[in-house]
């Protein structure tokens, strides 16, 4: 439609294609640049990169019009707070992903009505890079906010057969007591343990119909919304977000932090021994 392609033109190029009004009133963020670490390529990480954002969003209408009021309107501030907000939660593979949580985050306000949103990489090729998508709210609404109720996660042992109780749960396995590769560094020892807990999780849902193995902060939220029954693999989540820990134990500090992070009433615990 035109008024996709027009999104961030300037007025009059939009107006030349709009047809008949009412126009819901905009505010604008252009050429917002700052440096993430972001890409689904193993050289990406660690390696901060710029990312350009332009964003028009249409505003619900004021009752009597426009008025001189900082508090009435969608602040400026939102726009950025939106970016600085997404990048801070979690670390991104894919600008699509990041799109989606900017959106949804600015959606959230009740002025916002739809976004049009623009994000460009500008190191990773001899041009801009990027994505463009429209939200309204409507589309937040539709993809949900994750699961109605509190799930119950259960620390579980690796070797685990009997799965206790039913419904919205996730199970976490304990740290396998294999041996393993000796690692030079702390980060290659952290990372062998989120891996050899994840096998233990693809073993353990092998041994039952009802259970799959989900890896992602949004593969789990669908999961538990239709009150299913996980298992979680937990590396990617721990290494992409920030403030995940950085000690793994025996399994029990990713199962209290997943908790935390669900909003959990707490962790039940199925192992003899474990960490305090």
């Amino acid at each position: 439609m035109a008024e996709k392609t027009t999104a961030f033109d300037h007025p009059d190029a939009r107006a030349a294609t709009a047809g008949p009004g009412p126009h819901p009133d905009r505010i604008s963020l252009r050429d917002h640049v700052v440096a993430a670490d972001i890409g689904a390529f193993q050289s990406e990480r660690g390696q901060e990169q710029r990312l350009r954002f332009n964003m028009a969003v249409e505003l619900a209408p004021q009752p009597g019009g426009a008025r001189d009021d900082v508090d009435a309107i969608l602040s400026y501030d939102v726009l950025t707070g939106a970016v600085a907000g997404a990048l801070a939660a979690e670390r991104f593979d894919l600008l699509e992903a990041l799109a989606e949580r900017v959106a949804a985050r600015i959606l959230a306000e009740p002025a916002a009505e739809r976004i049009f949103l623009r994000i460009e990489k500008l190191d990773r090729g001899p041009g801009a890079l990027g994505v463009e998508i429209v939200r309204d709210k409507a589309d937040v609404a539709q993809a949900g906010a994750g699961p109605a109720v509190a799930p119950v996660v259960r620390f579980v042992p690796a070797d685990v057969a009997d799965f206790p109780g039913e419904g919205a749960q996730v199970l976490v396995p304990t740290l396998p007591a294999l041996a393993r590769p000796e690692a030079a560094t702390a980060l290659a020892a952290r990372r062998i343990a989120l891996l050899e807990i994840g096998q233990a999780a693809w073993a353990i849902a092998s041994r039952s119909d009802g259970l799959t193995v989900v890896a992602s902060r949004t593969e789990m939220d669908w999961a538990l919304a239709q009150g299913l029954t996980v298992v979680w693999a937990p590396e990617k989540m721990v290494m992409d977000t920030p403030g995940a820990p950085e000690a793994v134990g025996d399994g029990m500090p990713l199962a209290r932090w997943l908790a935390d992070q669900l909003g959990a009433a707490g962790v039940i615990v199925h192992v003899s021994a474990t960490t305090p």
